[in-house]
This record gives C-alpha cells, structure tokens and sequence, in this order.
C-alpha cells in the first residue's frame, strides 16, 4: 500500500496547550511536514481546499509549489481541487505551471468539495454544484490534450481557438476523483477510466463501500477493465498509542475540538463519541497493532491501493512523534501485506520538441 501524508490546514488552538499559530507558522508548519514525510519514506503528500475560517486553503497550487521546492521525490496531490468553483483556464495554467515547477510530481484529485460556503463566494448555487464541476471538469480535460479550443457552456464565457499555456510536462497529468457522497462522482470517474479518492473520513465503512462497488460497476459499463481499477482511501484521524487506551486518553482532547467546528457539523457523522468512531468508523486510533488491523478491514473492503492520513491539529512534537511511528511500525508492514503498483514508475514527461 502506498501512503499519503495530507493536510486542510485547520488552524485553531492547540486543544492540549491552548497555543495558536499565526498563518506563517500554519504555512510552515505544513511545508516541515511534507519535508518530513519524504525523509520518512512516505508516498504522497497532499494540500486541500477550503475557502473560509479556520482553514488556510484556498491556494493550493501556491502552498504545493512551496513543498515542491524543498523536496525532491514526493508525489503532490491536492485533496481536494474544488472544481465545481474554478475557472477551467485558470486551473489548466496554474496546475500546469506546478507541474513544470515540481518536476512533473503532481497529481489532481478533484470534487465538489463538502464545504457550501464556497458556493455563494463564486456565484453558483449549491444544486449546480455537479452539473458545474461535470463541465469544468470536461473543459479542463480539453484544455490539457487540445490546442486551439474552441468551447461554449454555461459556467464561463465561450472560449475561441484557446491554447493555455505552459502546457503540461508530464504527457497527461494523473487526475483522481473525490467520492464522499454521490454516485454522480463515481460515474464521471468510471466514464473517464480515471482512479477514484473515497474520503472515508465521516461515516461508516458500508456507506463508501457502496460508493466505490458503484465505481467499479460503471467502469465496466463504460467499456474499462473494473479489476484495474485503482482506488484511494481516507482514514478520518490518526493517533498512535502504546495502548488503545492510552491513545484515547491523549486524543479526546483532540476529538471534542474538530467535533465543535462548523465544518464537521457540516459532515453529520452518526457517530457520538471517540469511541463510537473508532469502533464503527474509520479513525485510525489506537496501539499499532488495532490500526494495522482496521488498515486491512478496510482495505479487505475497499480494495484500495493508497491511504491518506493526517496529523493536522496536534502539536507540532507529536506530529513528528506520530508520522515517526507509523514510518517505522506501520509502513513496512502495509507495504508488505498490501503490495500496489501505483507511483512505481516515473512520470511521462513530454519531449521538449513537443511542447
């Protein structure tokens, strides 16, 4: 299994300590992460977006060109592009450009996102939100693999023999699909034969198993190879204890405070306590042996190939403390019981006569 390290750059008081950060502390101290995860041999890392209070991503092509710069072989992935907002044109030429900037180690998830206030900041309305991105998402596409677009829709104006620039370095930038609650995104995935990104963060195992049965359904349904499919998972968060116990006690704080915030009502899990979610959801909290355990339920589920985990909220010591044990206790053994062929070869890079 491969593993990613990501962060939404939630910035509130530390729950144990009361400190807070100011943003150019929040700033870096998701730069030393990535930095981190790379030096502990982690896979991925990647950079969300959100657009309000108390999150600090709405740039992401910015924050990841910083990380590119100071690491050399990690994958970048955002988590996710909230597509349904954005101008096609801009994203083709931003995400392009990071792509050059990063030696083509950029990767694209994209969504609707699961936070409405984005909605009203970009003039459309929340039940647009899928025809939206369905059309962006198709334009975007033309504008990396074509020249000269000539294109007209009903979320910008007509475009008239566009080429954007740069144009991408690697032949094709990798673009998964964000899945929390729609089969509406599993189906744009299966028609394009693209990987899918299950959020698995809020809710209980049976309801993203259904979402990703219905990926691999369609993928056939479209003509593509479902035993092919290539599928990534959440975790909801992740603390790491000699005991179980002891990994409860030191994240309840934790807990009560992401439970409070206005975005994770937003979410409406089912769940009603840390308990509650560690036994019937996906939070991986407990001794290394529980979370490996649960990792391999999951996967058993799933079928998945890549994992996403953050430590965002905690100290900056026990980030480092956390990411440290499950480089050391978790990763051999995921990679060794979950063997996955994905990001085992380099990137396609386009010729430079070509570009």
């Amino acid at each position: 299994m491969k593993v990613a390290l990501f962060s939404l750059m939630m910035n509130l008081p530390n729950a144990v300590t009361g400190e807070s950060w100011t943003s150019q502390q929040k700033f870096q101290n998701v730069i030393n992460q990535a930095v981190l995860a790379e030096k502990l041999g982690f896979d991925a890392y990647g950079v969300g977006e959100r657009h309000g209070a108390p999150f600090l991503s709405s740039s992401p092509p910015i924050v990841l060109t910083a990380i590119a710069a100071r690491t050399s072989r990690i994958r970048l992935l955002t988590t996710v592009t909230v597509l349904s907002v954005l101008d096609p044109v801009r994203v083709a030429e931003d995400y392009a450009t990071l792509d050059h900037l990063s030696g083509g180690r950029l990767e694209m998830n994209i969504g609707k996102g699961n936070d409405p206030r984005h909605y009203p900041l970009f003039g459309i309305t929340e039940e647009e939100q899928w025809d939206s991105m369905a059309e962006r998402y198709r334009l975007l596409k033309r504008l990396w693999t074509e020249e000269n677009v000539n294109w007209e829709g009903r979320y910008r104006s007509p475009l008239n023999q566009v080429t954007t620039f740069p144009r991408t370095y690697q032949s094709s930038i990798p673009i998964w699909h964000g899945s929390a609650s729609s089969t509406l995104s599993t189906e744009l995935a299966a028609q394009f034969g693209e990987p899918i990104f299950s959020s698995n963060s809020f809710h209980p195992q049976a309801k993203y198993k259904a979402l990703i049965d219905h990926y691999r359904e369609r993928l056939a349904y479209y003509g593509h190879d479902p035993s092919q499919a290539v599928v990534g998972a959440g975790s909801g968060s992740l603390y790491l204890g000699n005991t179980t116990e002891e990994a409860i006690r030191r994240f309840k704080p934790y807990y009560h405070a992401f439970s409070a915030t206005e975005s994770a009502k937003h979410n409406q899990s089912p769940f009603v306590s840390l308990e509650d979610t560690i036994a019937n959801g996906p939070a991986l909290i407990g001794s290394p042996e529980q979370v490996v355990e649960k990792i391999l339920n999951y996967h058993e589920a799933f079928g998945h190939q890549v994992l996403s985990i953050s430590v965002d909220g905690l100290t900056e010591t026990e980030q480092q403390e956390q990411l440290q044990r499950f480089a050391e206790e978790l990763l051999p053994v995921l990679k060794r019981e979950i063997p996955s062929k994905v990001w085992e070869k380099p990137p396609v890079i386009v010729k430079e006569e070509m570009r």
